[in-house]
């Protein structure tokens, strides 16, 4: 745990607890949130079959990123969340997003 948060730039292992249950909750919400917005789409199984589970993966993916940040910042966590969302969407193409 030490080299994860000396990598993250942690100083404490409270700060380590907060921000893994920041990631547990934001993975289930997204997840959950996922079916409903679906349905306000008026995405459903029998309009898609077997297609269905890959749209719902793209849509938990805009909808996990909003509420990861979202979400740390409630647990007060949002300068390091906001950190890693950048990164982490610099290194999937989207770094035209954020100005340096």
């Amino acid at each position: 745990m030490s080299d994860l948060k000396k990598r993250w730039g942690i100083e404490t292992n409270f700060q380590l607890t907060i921000i893994f249950i920041v990631f547990a909750i934001t993975g289930s919400a997204s997840a959950w949130l996922s079916k409903p917005f679906c349905f306000w789409l008026g995405i459903t199984k029998s309009d898609l079959g077997y297609w269905l589970t890959p749209v719902r993966l793209v849509l938990i993916f805009p909808i996990y990123q909003v509420l990861l940040v979202l979400i740390g910042f409630i647990f007060g966590q949002f300068k390091f969340f906001w950190a890693f969302e950048k990164k982490m969407l610099k290194r999937m193409g989207f770094g035209f997003l954020f100005k340096e």
